[in-house]
C-alpha cells in the first residue's frame, strides 16, 4: 500500500456539480371569483431545451395545469422545479407563477376582506335610506339605514368577504365604505332652509 505524502494535494473536482440558475417567473392573473371559489387553470409555457447532447437549444411548448385554491392572495407563488430554462453546465431552472389579481368592477380586496363603494345623495345620507349591495357571488342584499350617514361611515358584513387560505370555512368581511354625494351648487333659498334646519346640529348628535 503506498502513503500519501503530508504534501500531496487533495482535489475535489466540481465538473459535475451543476449551478442552480435562477427561476423563470410568469405572472397568472386571476379575478377574484376565482381566487375566492379556486379553479384549475391550463396555461401552455415555453422554455428552452437542450437536445442533440448539448449542441443544440430549442424552445418547447408545455401545458401545465394550476390549481388555483380558494384564497389566495396577490403575491402567491407556485413553483414546478425544473420546468423552467435549460442551459449548458447549467441545471434546468424553475419555473415560478406569482398569482397577480385582475381588477374588479364593484370590489377592493383588503386582505381577506372586500371593500364596497356605496355612493349616495346627502339627503339620503341624512334622513336614511335603503341599499341594495352587490355579492360577490352575484346574489344581492338589501340593507336599511335609519341613521346619518357621515363620510367614513363603514359599515361591515360578517363572513361575505374572501376565504382565509389557511383556515377551512372562515372567511373575511364585507366593508361597504359610504361616499357622499355633495350638491355642487345651492339657491339663496336652499342655503336658507339648510341653515335653519342644521344650525342646531352639532358633532356630537352624530355619535
Amino acid at each position: 500500500m503506498s502513503r500519501l505524502s503530508p504534501r500531496s494535494p487533495i482535489i475535489f473536482s466540481q465538473s459535475t456539480l451543476l449551478r442552480k440558475p435562477p427561476p423563470t417567473e410568469k405572472k397568472l392573473e386571476c379575478t377574484l371569483e376565482e381566487l375566492c371559489y379556486g379553479c384549475v387553470k391550463q396555461i401552455m409555457t415555453s422554455r428552452d431545451v437542450i437536445i442533440n447532447h448539448g449542441r443544440i437549444i430549442e424552445q418547447q411548448g408545455e401545458m401545465v395545469n394550476i390549481t388555483v385554491k380558494p384564497g389566495w392572495k396577490k403575491g402567491t407563488r407556485i413553483t414546478f422545479e425544473g420546468k423552467g430554462d435549460e442551459r449548458p453546465g447549467y441545471q434546468p431552472a424553475d419555473l415560478i407563477f406569482l398569482i397577480d389579481e385582475k381588477p374588479h368592477l364593484l370590489f377592493e380586496r383588503e386582505d381577506d376582506d372586500l371593500v364596497y363603494k356605496a355612493a349616495i345623495p346627502l339627503a339620503q345620507a341624512l334622513v336614511g335610506c335603503a341599499i341594495s349591495v352587490p355579492l360577490l357571488e352575484g346574489e344581492r342584499m338589501s340593507l336599511s339605514f335609519d341613521v346619518v350617514l357621515y363620510p367614513g361611515y363603514v359599515k361591515i358584513i360578517k363572513g361575505q368577504g374572501m376565504p382565509t387560505a389557511n383556515e377551512i370555512g372562515k372567511r373575511g368581511d364585507l366593508r361597504i365604505k359610504f361616499l357622499i354625494n355633495f350638491p355642487m351648487s345651492l339657491s339663496p333659498e336652499q342655503r336658507f332652509d339648510s341653515s335653519s334646519i342644521l344650525k342646531d346640529c352639532s358633532y356630537n348628535d352624530f355619535l
